[in-house]
């Protein structure tokens, strides 16, 4: 089974948009969205509580993503 490491915390819109820029580089991601999670549950979140995920093999590949994804907020 892959490792996965947590490379970005924030509200779900950033989130996605970094996900959307990882998947145009091949490099597939996951998402835990906390408070959508609460929602459906019944009880709140505060937030920026949406994760994204990669697995550790594509850590690499990945930051120049993230550098840019950095410049561009």
């Amino acid at each position: 089974m892959k490792e996965h490491i947590k490379i970005y915390t924030g509200t779900s819109i950033m989130v996605n948009r970094l996900s959307f820029l990882l998947n145009e580089m091949n490099i597939p991601s996951i998402i835990k969205d906390y408070k959508e999670s609460g929602r459906l549950a019944g009880f709140g979140v505060i937030e920026g509580s949406t994760e994204l995920f990669i697995s550790d093999d594509n850590r690499k590949k990945a930051n120049e993503v993230i550098k840019n994804f950095e410049k561009e907020i």
